[in-house]
């Protein structure tokens, strides 16, 4: 299930990355296609496989060539491209963002099993991979209970989610033209606008576009720790900071702001300037992350 997920994305990443070559072109070699789409030569191979069977390459080897296709280019629908740990992490999130999850709340596996139309082995897989982070703890007979998170532990995630992201950003201003990473930060960036548009009613719907967006310049440095580590981070904060709900809706339409002039210092593929767009967003979401803790910390554990 993993495998296909994996396959269904780069098939479409593809897609995007060939959209922006002619008839005749040459498709990149396989190992070029491997660090673009940041999948394995395996996955590769079976993406172009798919490709040549759907009429949108041709040749095979290095004479392999764009021979697109009208009724070829059918994507593969948004819902098959994303992994069921991802769907369950997604949903997790809202669920706590949205129900009021305090410090000393128990979770019922079950109980969320049955609210995501989940195996409950997907929500065992999902929490005890943050069990070792000390956010959440397995309680004999009681299911497990959310811990929260201290200030100490904030400004220690925060220290790491700078490095990451700083070095992800420098490997993003120098991907190549044909990367289909630009293509998703173009689609990313209308997003953006349209929920500029519709803040007054759809704040809410930040926490998910602010995850994504971080997640998606991560993705260029191809690290596979730092996509993993980015559960963490985008745990505590892409949700827990949201609990401080004062100005929620300017501190979004804010960030917002912020992400757009990110995404075109990305887009300008200036370094110093991205570097700054950046290290200015980072210090927002610091302040609002270290205002958050003190709240986090006056509440009652239920415990």
């Amino acid at each position: 299930m993993k495998t296909d997920t994996v396959f269904k994305r780069a098939y479409n990443d593809a897609l995007d990355l060939l959209s922006k070559l002619s008839r005749g072109e040459p498709v990149p070699p396989e190992g070029e296609l491997s660090h673009q789409l940041g999948v394995s030569r395996t996955t590769v191979r079976k993406v172009l496989i798919e490709l040549d069977q759907r009429g949108v390459v041709q040749g095979d080897g290095r004479k392999r060539t764009v021979r697109k296709s009208k009724g070829a280019l059918q994507r593969f629908p948004k819902i098959e491209t994303v992994a069921m740990a991802d769907e369950v992490e997604r949903r997790f999130m809202e669920w706590m963002l949205r129900g009021n999850v305090r410090p000393g709340t128990v979770i019922n596996e079950l109980e969320l099993a049955r609210l995501f139309k989940v195996a409950t082995t997907g929500i065992r897989e999902f929490l005890n991979r943050f069990q070792r982070f000390g956010l959440i703890e397995k309680r004999p007979n009681a299911g497990w209970m959310f811990k929260g998170f201290t200030n100490e532990f904030a400004l220690e995630l925060f220290e790491i989610r700078e490095m990451f992201e700083f070095r992800s950003a420098r490997v993003f201003v120098a991907l190549p033209n044909r990367s289909p990473l630009w293509s998703q930060l173009d689609l990313i960036r209308i997003e953006h606008v349209q929920l500029l548009k519709d803040i007054g009613t759809r704040y809410h719907d930040f926490s998910d576009l602010d995850r994504r967006f971080h997640l998606l310049i991560n993705s260029a440095s191809t690290n596979r720790f730092i996509t993993d580590f980015y559960d963490i981070i985008s745990m505590v904060f892409h949700y827990h900071y949201q609990w401080n709900k004062q100005d929620e809706r300017q501190r979004n339409e804010a960030a917002i702001r912020e992400h757009m002039s990110y995404i075109d210092a990305l887009k300008s593929r200036n370094w110093a300037r991205t570097e700054s767009t950046c290290a200015a967003h980072l210090a927002s979401a610091k302040a609002t992350l270290l205002r958050s803790t003190m709240q986090w910390d006056s509440f009652p554990s239920k415990a």
